[in-house]
C-alpha cells in the first residue's frame, strides 16, 4: 500500500471524500470552526499525505528489526502503533501551524479542530494499515500459491526424471547383463542381485510422489542401488558412507542421493585402473555431503544438469534451504541439508 504507484491519487481522493463529508454533515458549522474551505481541505490533504509518506519511510526501518516473514502479527502491531505515534505528531503539527500561525486562533479555539483532526489522523492511519496488511497477505498468498504450483511442476518433473534415470533401457540392459553373468557363475549372488534389484524398484514405486522421506528410508534404498552399481563396475567404483545413527530421523528429498551418485558416474571415468571414489557422510551442521574425485570423461554426452538443478529447486521450495555445490581441481562436492519433519510441523 505505502509503495503503490497510485498511492498519491488514492490520498487525494480520500481527502476530497473526507472534506465533502465534513461539508455535508456541517461539521465546521456545528463545531463553530471559522475556516475557509480551501484551508479545511488543505489541512485534511496534508495530514493524509504526511501519514502516507512517513509510514512508507519507516516501514523499511521496522522491517530490519522485526522480520515480517518470521513474525507477521508482531510486525503489523509494531508498525501500526508506530504509525499512530507519527499520525498524532503530524495532526498536532499541521493543526498548530494552520490554526495558531495562519489563522491566529487562540489555544482554546484550536482545541476542537485538533480533536477532530486527531480522530481523522488515527482513522486514516488505521485505514492505511488495514489496506497494507490485506495487500501484504494477498501477495504472500499469491507467492505461496505460485510456489505450490512450481513445487507440483518440479515434483512431476522429478518423477519423470526418476523413472527415466532408473527404468530406462540402458539401466535395465546393464543390470540384466550383470544378472545374466551372475546366473552363469554364482546362483546365490544372482539371487541376491534380484533381491536388491527389487528393493530399488519398490522404493521408486512407493516414494516417487513424496516431497520428503526419512533419511533411513533413503539409505535403505541407496544401499541396494550401490550394490547394483558395484556389481556392474566392480573395483572401478568405491562408495563409502559414514552417517551416525542420530541423523536417521531427519528427512531428505527422495532419490537426491541416487541423483548425485548417478551424476558422478555419468561425468567421470569409472575403471579398475582409475577407480571413482564416492564418499557420502553427514557433517556436524545437519547436512549430507556427497563428494567424488574428479577424473572427467573425454567424451561425455551433453549435460543438462537437470539432476542438480532439480535438487536445488526442490530444496528451495520445500524448505527454503540452499544446496551447496563446490568444485576444485581434484574433487566435486555437493552438500544438501537434512530437514526436520516439515510436512507434520506445518500441519
Amino acid at each position: 500500500m505505502f509503495t503503490h504507484k497510485y498511492r498519491y491519487a488514492f490520498a487525494l481522493l480520500l481527502s476530497l471524500y473526507t472534506y465533502l463529508n465534513t461539508e455535508f454533515c456541517k461539521v465546521y458549522y456545528y463545531f463553530n470552526i471559522q475556516i475557509d474551505w480551501y484551508y479545511a481541505f488543505f489541512t485534511i490533504l496534508i495530514i493524509t499525505l504526511l501519514i502516507l509518506e512517513t509510514n512508507r519511510l519507516i516501514e523499511p526501518f521496522i522491517r530490519k528489526r522485526v522480520d515480517p516473514e518470521q513474525s507477521k502479527i508482531r510486525f503489523s502491531i509494531i508498525f501500526f502503533f508506530a504509525g499512530i505515534i507519527i499520525s498524532t505528531l503530524i495532526a498536532f503539527g499541521v493543526v498548530a501551524f494552520i490554526g495558531l500561525r495562519m489563522h491566529s486562533f487562540s489555544v482554546e479555539e484550536n482545541i476542537t479542530p485538533l480533536k477532530l483532526n486527531l480522530m481523522y489522523a488515527w482513522l486514516v492511519n488505521l485505514l492505511f494499515h488495514l489496506i497494507n496488511t490485506i495487500v501484504f497477505y494477498f501477495q504472500e498468498y499469491k507467492t505461496t500459491r505460485i510456489e505450490a504450483e512450481e513445487l507440483k511442476r518440479i515434483s512431476i518433473q522429478a518423477e519423470l526424471q526418476l523413472v527415466k534415470s532408473q527404468i530406462n533401457p540402458h539401466f535395465l540392459f546393464n543390470n540384466l547383463n550383470v544378472l545374466s553373468a551372475l546366473v552363469m557363475k554364482d546362483s546365490s549372488e544372482a539371487n541376491r542381485f534380484i533381491e536388491e534389484f527389487s528393493k530399488v524398484y519398490r522404493y521408486i514405486l512407493t516414494n516417487h510422489d513424496k516431497e520428503i522421506v526419512p533419511l533411513k528410508t533413503e539409505l535403505d534404498y541407496i544401499k541396494p542401488y550401490i550394490f547394483l552399481l558395484e556389481k556392474r563396475f566392480g573395483d572401478g567404483l568405491l562408495v563409502t558412507m559414514d552417517i551416525p545413527v542420530h541423523y536417521l530421523d531427519h528427512f531428505i528429498i527422495p532419490a537426491s542421493l541416487q541423483m548425485l551418485i548417478e551424476n558422478a558416474i555419468k561425468h567421470n571415468i569409472v575403471s579398475k585402473s582409475k577407480p571413482l571414489h564416492i564418499n557420502i557422510h553427514a557433517n556436524g551442521t545437519k547436512k549430507m555431503v556427497v563428494s567424488n574425485n574428479l577424473q572427467p570423461k573425454k567424451l561425455v554426452e551433453k549435460s543438462t544438469e537437470f539432476g542438480l538443478r532439480n535438487i536445488v529447486k526442490r530444496y528451495q521450495l520445500v524448505s527454503n534451504k540452499e544446496v551447496l555445490i563446490e568444485k576444485d581441481t581434484s574433487s566435486f562436492i555437493v552438500t544438501i541439508p537434512l530437514l526436520p519433519d516439515i510436512l507434520n510441523s506445518h500441519s
